[in-house]
């Protein structure tokens, strides 16, 4: 079969862009044993990957340049945004099967839940100001244009494609306003994939009594390092044993506050940097407990590729972070009562007692969640889907 994945932005192809996402669902139909691309427009990059297509953006809203590729079905991100409308319709119109991927929570509207949307514009807009403008275009632009257009693109799917099922719970309710039980029932969850790299075997139980935190944590607002150096602080003192990885570009207070805590402490605490994936993986390889302090992930790879390495996932309790509801599902995880320094502190100290009295396997958390995530699995199942 052929299947292709498409993005239609313009950015970098290399080894990062067949790492998540689109890209690494085009590898995972590669191993399923498809003919299989990566769609995007613009110029050839050098960092692009030979199984990279570029073309012009033109090409991607014509019906007649996607028949011309005799697919049997494209894995379209993105974002059901009007601005892409066009793409969608192409593909459809083309003949070719469509999965149309949602890489959000699901209250992307008013109507996907209205005292969820209203939360989620809270923790988004940051200060009181920004919140009543977005609720003011939510309600009035937001419903009169921005939903009939969104509708008008979702009709074009042969799937909608949800990544969590808090997400797909949103969208149901969404495309029922849309379209009808029809429509609601094209709504499935397809989660973002992670790489096979990111697995436990029965070879490599040595997990040790480390916890670790993964993120851009230049980005103050969504990651909030911040929130972690105050959690992680109260962790050490009480936990004289505990180990902290934290990988990832830091922003400048992260150094500064490594360099601020007690010796033993910062003995206790490895700032990695940036690192490869290879490095990513022994670090979730060795930790009991990912720990995220977002204040809001569509998804979180970071987390996903945890789960596969046999690490529980502790974050905080809130509808802008729609898929952790599902990661801590499995006996796998904990999720603040608060999302407050003393909530998450509460939360990663009943995670590790968790793991001390036995109630967490790591063999059997990879396995649950590789089956579930890992990019062969994901295309596998959307390969069900159209036959």
């Amino acid at each position: 079969m052929r299947w292709f994945t498409c993005t239609p932005v313009a950015f970098g192809g290399g080894p990062d862009f067949f790492a998540r996402d689109s890209g690494l669902l085009c590898r995972g139909f590669q191993a399923a044993g498809c003919d299989a691309r990566a769609v995007m427009p613009g110029e050839r990059m050098a960092e692009d990957e030979a199984d990279l297509i570029r073309t012009e953006y033109a090409n991607l809203e014509s019906a007649e340049w996607w028949k011309s590729l005799q697919l049997d079905g494209v894995v379209l991100y993105a974002w059901g945004s009007p601005k892409y409308g066009k793409v969608a319709k192409a593909i459809r119109d083309a003949g070719v099967f469509l999965v149309l991927n949602q890489d959000n929570g699901g209250l992307i509207s008013p109507l996907a839940g209205f005292a969820g949307w209203l939360e989620e514009q809270r923790i988004l807009s940051g200060n009181v100001f920004s919140y009543l403008k977005n609720v003011t275009r939510g309600l009035t632009t937001g419903l009169l244009v921005t939903d009939p257009l969104r509708a008008r693109h979702l009709r074009q799917g042969d799937v909608i494609a949800c990544v969590s099922p808090a997400a797909a719970a949103h969208y149901r309710k969404l495309c029922g306003i849309y379209g009808g039980s029809e429509l609601a029932g094209r709504v499935r969850v397809i989660p973002h994939p992670v790489e096979t790299l990111f697995h436990a075997s029965s070879l490599e139980m040595r997990k040790l009594r480390k916890i670790a935190c993964v993120g851009r944590w230049q980005d103050q607002i969504q990651k909030r390092p911040g929130l972690m150096g105050e959690v992680l602080g109260k962790l050490l003192e009480s936990d004289t044993v505990v180990v902290i990885d934290i990988a990832g570009e830091p922003d400048e207070a992260l150094p500064e506050w490594h360099r601020s805590l007690r010796p033993d402490f910062q003995s206790r605490v490895n700032l990695h940097g940036r690192i490869d994936r290879g490095q990513l993986a022994a670090i979730l390889g060795d930790a009991r407990i990912f720990y995220s302090p977002s204040a809001y992930e569509s998804f979180g790879i970071a987390a996903g590729e945890a789960l596969c390495s046999g690490c529980s996932v502790v974050a905080g309790r809130s509808v802008s972070m729609a898929s952790f509801e599902w990661f801590v599902s499995e006996n796998s995880g904990t999720l603040a009562g608060t999302d407050d320094a003393e909530g998450h502190f509460a939360a990663l100290t009943e995670e590790l007692e968790n793991w001390d009295r036995g109630r967490r396997n790591s063999l059997s958390i990879s396995n649950t969640w590789c089956s579930r995530l890992h990019a062969d699995r994901i295309a596998a199942r959307v390969l069900e889907m159209r036959s």
